[in-house]
């Protein structure tokens, strides 16, 4: 029996320091963060402009005579061509003006058909010694006189025929009609304006550049420059944030800076089929005025500011995670130059930064859709 309390015993203590044995537990596994790699690059950076579209050619239809308006040929808002008839004016008052012209023109002709016989007379009864010399002179001047008036005569019927082809006013650009400002029955005169033609393709957008933006165009990319070959193209971003699928170029510099706002004028012109683009939209006009060669680029959602400096988070070769301070100059889009911190290759964290602390071990994964390809607009500092 003794032997058997011992075996007992011995077994129950066994089982006991088993069971306050723990097995021993492995820490959590590395966080998961999201990174990108440095990369190199040609960048060109884009400013942007506040522009006004406005007609290529713009031209206000005024009558050239004063009278009632009797018809309307064209629809209000429509394209039209140069010549077209936009309106017609009551004729009747210089139809008769016209007449008139006409009937003193044939009476000075018959007078000059007079003259032209009375010179060839006199010019056969003074061989005759029938006339003095001075009945020929007479003569002579009176065949002048009568040239002259039918010389103005003919003028007159020029331009009384031209005042009445007035009567039909006309477009003079091929060009998109606004609304009508006159309607049939209105009294007009040479100073109403009766309606307004633009020509909308090409189509014209104008804005201002600063002085620094233009010293920075003759030094740089010249892209303020009319007629620049291989100058960079305009590009218009839309009030709903589309692109207009034609680029523009600038065709035409303003000669001085503006004394109040310190800006210059830029007109540029861009393609418009199916005259979409109207005068009096805004636009954004952007332009690549440099290109930036072989910058360093990161997120700017990378970017951690830090009483004025920047940090930067980064999985070093062991897999680990570091804070590295970095130098930006500029923002890109969604992406911020590197000027000193980071090279090539460096896997920069996206994500959950603010959890982690430096030398804790992470595990890399790819980001994805993050913004690496061409830049949008361009400012100092991230």
């Amino acid at each position: 029996m003794p032997d058997r309390s011992v075996a007992v015993f011995l077994s129950v203590t066994v089982w006991l320091a088993a069971c306050s044995r723990h097995p021993a537990t492995s820490g959590p596994p590395p966080l998961e963060v999201q990174v990108v790699e440095a990369v190199r690059r040609d960048v060109p950076i884009y400013r942007e402009w506040v522009g006004t579209l406005d007609g290529f050619v713009n031209a206000d239809i005024k009558p050239q005579v004063t009278g009632y308006v009797r018809r309307q040929l064209y629809q209000d808002g429509t394209f039209v061509r140069k010549g077209d008839v936009l309106f017609i004016i009551d004729p009747r008052n210089t139809w008769d003006a016209a007449a008139f012209a006409r009937a003193d023109l044939q009476r000075n002709e018959a007078m000059l058909n007079k003259a032209r016989l009375d010179v060839a007379r006199d010019r056969e009864l003074i061989a005759a010694q029938a006339i003095t010399q001075q009945q020929l002179d007479n003569d002579l001047a009176a065949e002048r006189e009568a040239e002259a008036s039918v010389a103005a005569s003919q003028a007159n019927v020029r331009q009384a025929t031209l005042t009445h082809s007035f009567t039909q006013v006309i477009s003079w650009i091929d060009g998109v009609a606004g609304l009508a400002q006159v309607q049939v029955g209105n009294l007009v005169t040479p100073a109403t304006v009766m309606t307004s033609v633009s020509q909308v393709d090409p189509i014209k957008v104008q804005f201002s550049i600063s002085e620094s933006e233009y010293l920075a165009s003759v030094r740089g990319e010249h892209w303020a420059e009319p007629g620049r070959p291989g100058a960079p193209p305009l590009e218009l971003v839309l009030q709903d944030g589309s692109v207009h699928s034609h680029r523009g170029t600038v065709f035409a510099l303003n000669r001085q800076f503006s004394a109040q706002t310190g800006t210059m004028t830029v007109q540029g012109s861009f393609p418009n089929p199916g005259n979409v683009l109207r005068p009096g939209q805004f636009a954004k006009v952007r332009a690549a005025v440099e290109t930036r060669k072989d910058a360093l680029l990161v997120p700017v959602k990378a970017l951690n500011e830090l009483q004025g400096n920047y940090l930067v988070g980064v999985v070093d070769s062991e897999g680990k995670f570091e804070l590295r301070p970095v130098k930006t100059s500029a923002q890109v889009g969604a992406m911020a130059f590197i000027d000193q911190g980071l090279n090539p290759g460096d896997k920069v964290v996206v994500s959950f930064i603010a959890r982690l602390k430096p030398g804790v071990p992470v595990r890399a994964k790819a980001a994805e859709s993050l913004q690496t390809g061409s830049a949008v607009s361009a400012r100092e500092g991230p």
